[in-house]
């Protein structure tokens, strides 16, 4: 029976898929068309069924799906326990991007910005049928506009100040950069829309829900320091009553209940990028984290990013931790306490770059509870009974305990006030969310991780590699930029 769930799984995902690169398609080979008649292609002969704006928003995910992976182990390098390897080191000295990582940082840079591009067409053209009942038309637009509050949210946290392209300035090539505040005012108008236009339940797996766009929202509050706010969207989710953790007892249910291949969908899933095994539709993290003595990944990979047994992160880390178990000592040439991350494995892959089944959380219902716990603590001033439990929950799973079930490892309200509990929640969120692409942005929000990566790293961060640089692409198609005074620092 599980063979058969995974194969229609499987199926649903190569649906949106294929219809994505059909409209990609479409778009490019019309593109002289459309510089021509935009009209006649994009309103008058597309955009006239439901069937036709659900293809074109999912054109959407393709550009996203390209670069998420590189974007996350990226992120992971800019942390107390992550390392590159050969080129990759540059990022982890934390002083800024050599020419070769400057162009890499272009290339996500250009898929942010065309998923933007993809997820405007759908916004500006799709209300502009009066043949589709407007549910289905909000509906989409909500969809549209929750991946493209995605792919700002992405954009303004690691570039800062860019130019703001929406459904209403979207044919405009010369573009100023836009306040930091005004992209957040986007991304929150964008999630709220969602919010009130996506379905409880998508009729396909993999699609953002009303619960995604609430947990967006309260992650975006937290950024924003709107704490109060951060707390109530994260309540929202947890009332919910509709997700819980996934109760583990070993690294191996880490790996294959959690993190699996296999799997089609857990109970702590909010939103995910789904991959299947099938030759480029699969998962690149797989390669260019494991290790081929390992058996993890029957294509090897690249171990090209990896931790240290001897930094203060790893040797602090409670062994009773299941967590922990997900790194692997293996001696690759930078000596024997190098540690190679086992969380992703796929031993039946089909293909080296991207052909491993495991999906790539974006949003895990654990998230949402260490949100609650942050925020609730920061919007009283102190830590409350429900942060705490929700903390709690997250790490008694972590040792193997029922998550619901109070424990004798549980942390004490009494034992904490508000800096002391912040600190236990973003160390919590660093262990939990290894790979993920979390704790850079913790760091920087925080206004910690100068601090906290000298300690790690004894590595001072040099001023300009809190932004990336704003891509010379960019600069020279918009005329808008004057590389002079629109560089961020010290590019």
């Amino acid at each position: 029976m599980e063979t058969n769930n995974i194969s229609s799984y499987s199926k649903a995902k190569l649906i949106i898929l294929t219809f994505s690169m059909v409209i990609i398609l479409l778009f490019t080979s019309c593109e002289n068309i459309l510089e021509e008649e935009p009209k006649a292609i994009v309103v008058e002969n597309f955009y006239n069924t439901t069937e036709e704006i659900e293809a074109a928003v999912n054109s959407i995910y393709p550009p996203l799906k390209e670069i998420i992976e590189e974007q996350t182990v990226i992120l992971d390098t800019h942390t107390d326990w992550g390392y590159g390897r050969g080129s990759r080191a540059d990022y982890n000295a934390m002083q800024g991007f050599n020419a070769a990582n400057i162009n890499n940082a272009g290339t996500r840079w250009d898929a942010f910005y065309r998923a933007i591009r993809n997820a405007n067409l759908v916004i500006k053209n799709a209300n502009k049928q009066l043949a589709i009942s407007k549910s289905d038309i909000d509906k989409n637009v909500a969809e549209a506009k929750f991946l493209r509050a995605y792919a700002y949210f992405q954009l303004v946290r690691n570039w800062g100040s860019i130019p703001l392209r929406t459904e209403e300035n979207m044919t405009t090539i010369d573009l100023i950069k836009s306040p930091i505040l005004d992209v957040y005012n986007l991304i929150l108008s964008d999630l709220i829309f969602a919010e009130n236009n996506l379905p409880e339940i998508q009729s396909l797996i993999g699609k953002p829900t009303k619960y995604a766009a609430k947990t967006m929202l309260a992650d975006v509050y937290l950024t924003l320091g709107n704490y109060a706010q951060a707390r109530d969207k994260s309540n929202e989710v947890i009332q919910s009553k509709k997700y819980f953790l996934v109760q583990v007892k070993s690294k191996t249910d880490f790996q294959w209940n959690i993190f699996g291949p296999t799997i089609i969908t857990t109970p702590e899933e909010i939103f995910y990028f789904k991959y299947t095994r099938q030759p480029g539709y699969g998962n690149w993290i797989l390669w260019v984290l494991n290790h081929p003595s390992t058996g993890n990944f029957n294509f090897g990979g690249a171990y090209a990013h990896y931790s240290d047994a001897t930094n203060p992160f790893y040797v602090s880390w409670p062994d009773e931790d299941i967590r922990k178990q997900l790194w692997d000592k293996i001696n690759f040439g930078l000596g024997p306490n190098t540690l190679v991350s086992s969380k992703y494995i796929d031993p039946n892959s089909v293909d080296k770059s991207r052909g491993a089944g495991n999906d790539l959380p974006i949003y895990r219902y654990s998230e949402v509870l260490l949100i609650y716990a942050e925020s609730s603590c920061l919007a009283s001033n102190g830590p409350t009974a429900d942060g705490i439990e929700a903390l709690n929950k997250v790490h008694r799973r972590a040792y193997g305990k029922d998550p619901e079930i109070p424990s004798e490892i549980d942390f004490k309200i009494s034992d904490y006030d508000q800096n002391t509990f912040q600190n236990l929640v973003l160390q919590e969120k660093a262990y939990e969310f290894i790979f993920e692409g979390k704790r850079w942005y913790d760091l920087k929000r925080t206004g910690k991780a100068s601090q906290i990566i000298q300690a790690a790293k004894g590595i001072t961060i040099a001023e300009k590699a809190y932004l990336w640089p704003i891509p010379t692409s960019e600069m020279n198609y918009n005329k808008a930029l004057n590389p002079a005074t629109d560089q961020n620092p010290g590019y």
